[in-house]
């Protein structure tokens, strides 16, 4: 009763995290804004900042949805920002009967509004005492698709607008959540950073390794190939890099907001790890009594 007691009352300090709304991009035609939660008290130095963005397919979800992860990470000490970003693919089809350069433009778009946020941010360091140089983006689903590329897609793709990061920036990390990205060869040695990575092995929309994205038959409109969790895991090893792998065998799509709704001290430590300048090379397999036919591929969802 007494634990019980605790975790209410530490997730209603949570839920009662102030924050402020703030415009980070507007033009002619668009208004783009964040909600940003910042530590309570003095920091000492520069604050360490995650951008989040939410999921929903491109056509839906909005910045609240991150707020979960955003109150928890400014209670721990870093600054958190959930964005809006435009829904591209609202009222269209992100599926298999969708347009492929639609589904791209989607992707590109959200990843330019997000390269725009921290562009907001490194502009604005002095405001919000922002260390520039620690500035994570983590995502759930489309968002998780969103930061993957925002983080290795060469710069032609990321030129939409105008603001522009410096040449040798880098982000500090990733966190995805059910997230994927089109080409592999994107994560190289000139571009690899410390990955974390959450993901159902039994993941029918977002590939969990290397699939169709919605597992679309070959000759549809809307066939795209992707590299999933379990791909991009291993490209980073391959690498030599950092990086963290949870597996929920036999875990759907429902799987992709976990860690950032329930499991958010996971995130945390992954993050102050890589501020420490650790490196890590991990896989967590969390069962979740269910099981598919892709779990046959993977001998360490039965323990073997």
């Amino acid at each position: 009763m007494k634990n019980l007691l605790s975790l209410l009352l530490f997730t209603l300090s949570l839920s009662a995290q102030e924050y402020k709304t703030i415009t980070y991009f507007t033009n002619d035609s668009l208004k783009l804004e964040l909600d940003l939660f910042l530590p309570k008290g003095k920091q000492a130095g520069k604050t360490p900042l995650l951008i989040h963005v939410h999921g929903g397919g491109f056509s839906g979800g909005q910045r609240k949805d991150g707020h979960h992860i955003c109150s928890y990470a400014a209670s721990k000490g870093y600054a958190a920002a959930s964005i809006t970003y435009s829904l591209y693919m609202k009222g269209k089809n992100f599926s298999c009967g969708g347009i492929l350069t639609e589904k791209i433009k989607a992707i590109q778009i959200a990843a330019n509004q997000l390269q725009q946020a921290a562009v907001f941010f490194i502009n604005n360091k002095d405001n919000y005492n922002i260390d520039p140089a620690k500035i994570f983006i983590s995502g759930s689903s489309a968002g998780a698709e969103t930061v993957l590329h925002a983080a290795f897609w060469e710069q032609p793709m990321l030129q939409l607008y105008p603001g522009k990061l410096p040449a040798s920036f880098k982000y500090a990390g990733i966190i995805s959540g059910a997230g994927a990205i089109m080409d592999i060869n994107l994560i190289n040695k000139d571009t690899v950073v410390p990955v974390m990575l959450f993901h159902g092995s039994c993941d029918k929309t977002v590939p969990y390794a290397t699939a169709a994205h919605h597992y679309c038959p070959a000759g549809s409109s809307g066939w795209l190939m992707l590299f999933g969790s379990y791909s991009i895991y291993n490209r980073i090893i391959e690498l030599g890099g950092s990086t963290h792998l949870v597996t929920y065998c036999g875990g759907e799509h429902d799987y992709s907001d976990m860690l950032f709704a329930q499991g958010q001290q996971q995130i945390i430590d992954f993050m102050n790890l890589t501020l420490r300048g650790s490196k890590e090379q991990s896989h967590t397999v969390e069962p979740t009594g269910k099981t598919c036919y892709a779990d046959s591929e993977y001998k360490f969802c039965f323990g073997k």
